[in-house]
Parts: structure tokens; sequence; C-alpha cells
């Protein structure tokens, strides 16, 4: 056991402590905001995304209302002016998360550098102060990417937090900073009170409040046949690979919805079946 007292007992002390020093993980180095055209953002730090994930805009069918809305404040937040928080609701599978990736991969070859697009990894939006924190002083505009946002017992208090910060505080999140939040429950947008169940009441409420913060809606609904079709025909064409109409509905009939999601999945199959790589 090593002696402690006397003139080199300090020492002894200082030996163990930078020894323990040298054991201990090094700090992760700051962030570079500036490089990356994402982010994913886990709480304590965010993780460097070197190539965007994204389908090119002209990719993506059935939606093309949704598509020249999200590209439009995409472009306007790149560019400084002023842009909307955007909530997109509805069905599942119609394309609501691929299109705020095509958004923004599209606003980032027109305009290299100038929006990054964070996602935010579940369960991180206690930390949302912190994120914002960080990314106040940068020079460049980031959408923060909020996927499948949850309104049962286990996702009101992250609704409700939400909501909160959307409010604003005494520290205002800066114009350059938006959100760009997707969820599938379709009553936070119906208004009407259909609800007999005092807390089913009080969900709904309180998703119509945050809906309420949000500048721009976007809803997305189940695909009909025709739609469906048209979406799997957008990814085919370009193969050079033809289908069954009658196939291609009984596939998703198999999967239980007509969507894009869907579409894309068939368009796989028939993709693997000739021996084509996507």
């Amino acid at each position: 056991m090593p002696k402690t007292g006397g003139a080199d007992g300090g020492d002894v002390w200082e030996r163990i402590a930078a020894a323990l020093e040298r054991l201990a993980p090094a700090p992760p180095p700051p962030t570079d905001w500036l490089t990356a055209p994402a982010y994913v953002w886990g709480g304590a730090e965010a993780r460097a995304v070197a190539a965007l994930d994204a389908l090119p805009l002209t990719q993506l069918h059935g939606i093309d209302a949704q598509k020249a809305a999200l590209r439009g404040n995409c472009a306007r937040l790149a560019e400084r002016a002023a842009a909307h928080d955007v909530l997109m609701w509805g069905a599942r599978g119609m394309g609501k998360s691929a299109l705020v990736r095509a958004a923004v991969a599209d606003v980032q070859a027109e305009n290299a550098g100038a929006l990054a697009l964070v996602q935010l990894a579940p369960g991180s939006l206690p930390t949302f102060p912190a994120l914002i924190a960080q990314l106040t002083p940068q020079p460049r505009a980031f959408l923060l990417f909020i996927d499948d946002l949850g309104f049962g017992a286990d996702g009101r208090a992250e609704m409700l937090a939400l909501r909160s910060l959307l409010d604003g505080g005494v520290a205002p999140r800066p114009a350059h900073i938006r959100l760009a939040v997707t969820a599938n429950r379709r009553a936070i947008i119906e208004r009407e009170d259909t609800s007999t169940a005092l807390h089913e009441r009080d969900e709904r409420d309180d998703a119509l409040a945050l809906a309420d913060r949000f500048g721009m809606t976007l809803g997305f609904h189940p695909a009909d046949k025709d739609t469906y079709l048209a979406i799997l025909a957008g990814y085919t064409a370009p193969l050079g690979l033809s289908f069954d109409p009658q196939e291609a509905l009984a596939f998703a009939i198999q999967r239980g919805n007509r969507s894009g999601r869907t579409a894309l999945q068939f368009a796989t199959e028939l993709a693997g079946r000739a021996g084509i790589s996507l």
C-alpha cells in the first residue's frame, strides 16, 4: 500500500489520478455541424451521416402536392427566408419519411451546404434544448426530423414535451432551425368530437393542440388502385420492367394495404426476378 504522508504523499495521489485519467475514455470531439448532409442526434452527441439515404423526388409518386409544399419550405429555410415547422400525418407507407429525406437532398443538390437534416433518435426529445444550443450559432440552416411521433399512452408525454418546445420560451428557437414531424395518427387533424371516453377526448385534444403549433400540415391518404399502380409504374418504368396489374394488386392485398411502400416492395420483387440491382 503506498505511503501517502509526508512530502511524497501528494505525488502518489497525483500519479494515481493521472493513471485514472489515462484509463478513462476521451470525451467525444465537438460535432462539426458544417460538413455533413445529415446527422443523428442521440441525446448527448450527434453522429454525422456522410451520405443522406434519399430517393430522387421524381421517384415519389401519388403525393405531388405534398412534394411541392415540403420542397418549397425546405428551399426557403436553406435561403434563410421565413419557413414553417411541418407536420406530416396520415396513412402508413405513403412516403412521409421518404419525402423528408428526398426534399432535403433535392435542396442540397441545388444549394450545397446551406441545409442539413438532423434526425432525433427515439427518446432524445428531452435533450432538445441542448441540441438547439449547439445549432443556434451555426451558419447554416437545419431541419430537425422527428419520425413517427407516438400518441398512445407511451407517447403522450413526448407529445406534450414537443408541444411545449414548439411554444418557445425566454430563449426562442432561431429562424434557421425548423422541425419536420411525421405521425400516423389520423385524428391529429380531424376535429370532429366522435369520442365518448374522457381519456380519448383528452388524447384528441392534446393532438389537436400540437397540430395547431405547426405552420404547415400535410396529409397523406391511402392509395386507391389507380394511384397504387401509378406509383408502381413510376418505380418499374426506369428499370425497363413491366408488371401484371392483377399480380400487383394481389401483392398489396397480402400486405394489407396499398401504399408507396408496398409498391416499392413489389418493384423490388420484380427487379430481383429480373436480376436487376436497385
